[in-house]
């Protein structure tokens, strides 16, 4: 009975240790399917963009610009896990980025799917693909 208990532990370990990797590769967004092709979307369905001016880890979108695009938001003790990363912005807050580039909604976008800001401000932001 104690070896039937200890295989059953183990493998209950075994499964835990791998769905919490799992769910670390995952990442904090996901891929779906949008009229212009596959992208990555947050929690909700929204699309997700990434901004022409960012550089590598580190946003240039800031103040009346965050309004109009929120940052996907990631918590103080967020970690990167393989392309993705995070990145502190000038205020402080945390943001994800994939592939090294900050992560942002667009606020006119009003259903899961929509992609009303691919190409917007003389094409500076586009739709983040995976």
């Amino acid at each position: 009975m104690r070896t039937s208990m200890l295989r059953t532990l183990t493998i209950l370990g075994t499964l835990a240790l791998a769905g919490g990797a799992f769910a670390q590769a995952m990442g904090p967004a996901k891929i779906a399917d949008t009229s212009k092709g596959k992208a990555l979307v947050d929690a909700k369905g929204m699309t997700l963009y990434v901004f022409d001016k960012d550089s590598t880890g580190k946003s240039a979108c800031s103040g009346p610009c965050a309004t109009n695009w929120p940052p996907l938001m990631a918590t103080s003790d967020a970690k990167a896990s393989g392309e993705w990363t995070v990145v502190t912005r000038d205020d402080g807050a945390k943001q994800w980025a994939y592939k090294g580039k900050p992560l942002y909604t667009w606020a006119k976008d009003t259903k899961a799917g929509d992609v009303t800001g691919d190409g917007f401000n003389n094409n500076t932001w586009h739709i983040a693909q995976p």
